[in-house]
């Protein structure tokens, strides 16, 4: 027999576009390699028919979306899901953000697994109906996906407020473990191996970029923060407020997308700083165990259950000021927090560990 999945929900393969597609790619190419057949969605700009490629044995169905933002993104997972009722298998949709759609595979009498994700809309970005459309997705995701996936054990119990327990698996997000990098990828930003720490998230106001940036500028460290992200001032007010509140000590790269450069810039820096404070595993702060980083996180239920004894956490400016003085300026205290990262991630995070959980719920339930 051959184990046919269709996995929909990403912009499409090789990754480019953060944590789910990243995950999509290590899935993808693991259940290849054990034999599986596998069809995934692409996202294209433009307009024309429907497309078919292969990249490294996975089957690519190309659909061009004339519409760009949210639109885009909801037409072409309607068209993704309307043309996948076609194949045999399981199906594998990753988030909830247009579960009403998903209501087709039910219909069709298909078995589709959903990843939930994150709370999404708790996020203090999205207007009201935003937030609306993904309350009431999040309900259609409980109801018509056949088992659902948690990445939390909060987000599991948030989930188990809506569903029986019994239809939730929690498996949470992995990484790559990260035991070298090549450290002149430093040179082009001006950072000095283990003489600064680094932030790698969206400038969005529940990931405390603004508290994270005006506590390091707080005081002078002869050491740098270095931020990973795009930021558009002329265009977003929370981008201008923290760029105007970083001293020039503080770093701006950009969004960065080659995985060496990212990875060096993890594995050599003093401390990872996570701000997060919505959500489930997060990807970042999981490879940031990968790295073997110590972290400073923001002090919540979902930032302790997967940093653990690898971190100090901060739920203000003047925490976070006090700690990272604390962080440059005691390398047992750094040293301590990255042993526990290391034995932390290779107990529970291990992409090995997380696949082959995926694997054997997938099989469980292929039809």
């Amino acid at each position: 027999m051959i184990y046919k999945l269709s996995l929909l929900g990403i912009r499409g393969l090789p990754a480019s576009h953060g944590g789910f597609e990243t995950f999509a790619e290590y899935l993808c190419l693991y259940l290849v390699d054990k034999g599986w057949s596998v069809t995934v969605y692409c996202q294209e700009e433009g307009s024309g028919n429907v497309y078919q490629s292969e990249w490294r044995g996975i089957k690519r169905i190309h659909i061009p979306i004339k519409n760009t933002g949210p639109m885009g993104t909801i037409v072409f997972d309607f068209k993704s899901v309307f043309h996948s009722l076609k194949y045999e298998g399981i199906f594998l949709t990753l988030g909830y953000n247009t579960a009403i759609f998903n209501l087709l595979h039910r219909l069709a009498g298909k078995i589709n697994i959903i990843n939930m994700d994150g709370i999404e809309w708790k996020r203090q970005k999205w207007g009201f109906i935003a937030k609306a459309w993904f309350w009431l997705n999040e309900r259609f995701g409980c109801w018509f996906g056949n088992q659902l996936v948690a990445d939390h054990p909060r987000i599991e119990d948030h989930l188990a407020t809506r569903v029986s327990r019994k239809k939730i698996t929690m498996i949470p997000y992995g990484a790559t473990h990260i035991t070298d990098a090549d450290e002149k990828k430093l040179d082009e930003y001006g950072l000095i191996k283990n003489n600064y720490a680094i932030v790698i998230a969206r400038a969005e106001p529940e990931n405390s970029i603004l508290e994270i940036v005006k506590a390091f500028s707080s005081s002078r460290r002869n050491a740098k923060l270095c931020v990973l992200g795009r930021y558009e001032p002329e265009i977003n007010v929370y981008h201008k407020k923290i760029l105007d509140a970083a001293s020039d000590e503080v770093v701006f790269v950009g969004a960065i997308y080659d995985a060496d450069v990212v990875s060096a810039l993890r594995f050599y820096s003093s401390f990872y700083i996570h701000g997060h404070q919505v959500g489930g595993t997060n990807p970042s702060l999981v490879e940031a165990l990968g790295a073997g980083n110590a972290v400073l996180a923001h002090d919540n239920e979902f930032n302790r259950w997967v940093a653990k004894g690898g971190a100090v956490y901060f739920n203000d400016i003047e925490i976070a000021d006090k700690l990272i003085g604390e962080l440059f300026s005691s390398e047992d205290k750094i040293n301590q927090l990255k042993e526990a990262t290391k034995l932390n991630f290779k107990e529970n995070f291990h992409w090995d560990d997380i696949l082959a959980q995926y694997a054997d719920l997938l099989t469980l339930r292929h039809p």
